[in-house]
């Protein structure tokens, strides 16, 4: 049996191709790419040239599996690219590992960019434990599923987005998760204009409504805060009062009582403007 090498290509800097990936599509017997076009470029720019290429993408995987196992069959390499990044991850590739795993073919990888793992280690957020999101189904209930599973996650989590579905993708997540979840939203990772925003989700989707964006975004979401005692309303409008008679502005009163009890900002805000209703 031949062999299967799945290659990460650069994410947006043609810098970030590796030797090793270069030397392993220059002698592959043959190259399965999203866009023939890109990858053509990507080895012009590369000073690799005489490559056999074939498409391999969303809407003929399947079909091009058995050709490609029938290859691998007679003991030729194949390589697998996607237009950008490591393949299989949320791009082309695993059904065709997949098979060639259950037919006994070697498969290995030529590591090297990702625009998730891009994005994680420079969110700022947690990265000992994180869950791969991809893409969220587009709309209907599996989409409401799959944002209350995000939003009570103890997790990183990392979610692909398409430029125009950005600021409505945010504005959902404020909802499921709240407002003050920590986020952040990265684009044209690599290249000269990349950008990493970094903040609540609430102020996110405010920062991102009514942008015109290009390229894919990855948006990363901080881990569901840990549940807390729950703190009974008495001892929280006590809190309250102490904090508005030593002279604290309502905001202020209510981020103190926040932090010092372990309770949303939310709640504690409301208790400060139900003690002020109350009056004296």
């Amino acid at each position: 049996m031949g062999t299967l090498v799945l290659v990460a290509t650069p994410i947006g800097n043609l810098g970030d191709l590796a030797p090793r990936a270069t030397e392993t599509l220059a002698t592959a017997d043959l190259v399965c790419c999203e866009d023939t076009r890109r990858t053509r470029a990507l080895l012009s720019h590369a000073g690799v040239r005489g490559v056999r290429l074939v498409a391999l993408h969303a809407h003929n995987e399947a079909a091009r599996t058995d050709e490609v196992l029938a290859l691998l069959g007679t003991g030729a390499t194949v390589a697998v690219v996607s237009d950008a990044g490591t393949p299989a991850l949320s791009d082309p590739g695993q059904r065709l590992v997949a098979a060639a795993v259950a037919a006994g073919v070697t498969v290995r990888a030529v590591p090297g960019p990702s625009a998730a793992l891009a994005a994680l280690v420079v969110s700022g957020l947690p990265t000992d434990r994180f869950a791969f999101e991809g893409f969220l189904p587009r709309r209907g209930g599996e989409r409401r599923r799959r944002l209350g599973a995000l939003a009570q996650a103890a997790v990183t989590t990392i979610v692909f987005e398409a430029p125009g579905r950005v600021a409505a993708t945010l504005a959902e997540l404020a909802a499921a998760c709240g407002p003050e979840r920590p986020v952040a939203v990265a684009r044209e990772l690599t290249k000269v204009h990349e950008e990493v925003w970094r903040g609540g989700i609430g102020e996110a989707a405010a920062a991102f409504a009514g942008r015109e964006l290009r390229g894919e975004v990855v948006v990363v979401v901080g881990p569901a805060p840990a549940p807390t005692a729950e703190v009974d309303e008495e001892v929280l409008l006590a809190a309250v009062r102490a904090r508005l008679a030593a002279g604290d502005s309502a905001r202020s009163a209510a981020q103190a009582v926040a932090e010092a009890l372990g309770v949303a900002r939310r709640r504690a805000y409301a208790a400060v403007l139900a003690v002020r209703n109350a009056g004296p």
